[in-house]
């Protein structure tokens, strides 16, 4: 069962859920809104969703998005990206990500995948062990937020 959200987060999840239901490969949702449906109460700038390139290719002509190689950072990268601003909170879809580490592009693999449900849709997230270590590795200040947040909840 998800963690409570608010309603503006609430609307896009199940948006981005419905849509998520077409997919052939594995996706998940990452960073803040991951932290968020693992309990950690913070704000949310937007929901990023990490998929398969075919997936991404086959989806997201759906919701009239191009997706386009890059994504706007010096970390982190996708070869396939696009931004979905028609539900309350921002949806940047990533396929192909990648971060920046010791001067080199390496791919961004997660191995667990945990099923969460809202209102009866599947929304997957990296395990909560993993989401740390991911948000540590991206190391911005409101990712090291989201760790404490994290590990706040998980020893209350």
């Amino acid at each position: 069962m998800a963690a409570r959200v608010s309603a503006p987060l609430r609307t896009t999840l199940l948006a981005v859920a419905e849509l998520m239901t077409a997919a052939r490969e594995p996706w998940w949702i990452i960073a803040g809104a991951a932290a968020a449906l693992h309990g950690a109460m913070g704000a949310v700038g937007d929901v990023d969703v990490v998929m398969g390139e075919e997936d991404a290719l086959r989806l997201l002509p759906v919701l009239g998005l191009s997706p386009e190689s890059g994504t706007p950072s010096d970390q982190f990268r996708s070869r396939l990206f696009a931004r979905w601003t028609m539900p309350p909170v921002e949806v940047e879809f990533m396929a192909g990500f990648e971060t920046l580490a010791d001067a080199e592009w390496r791919p961004v693999v997660f191995t667990t995948r945990e099923r969460m449900e809202m209102e009866g849709r599947a929304l997957f997230v990296p395990a909560l062990e993993e989401l740390i270590g991911h948000l540590r590795m991206l190391g911005r200040p409101k990712d090291l937020a989201r760790i404490r947040l994290l590990e706040l909840r998980a020893t209350s």
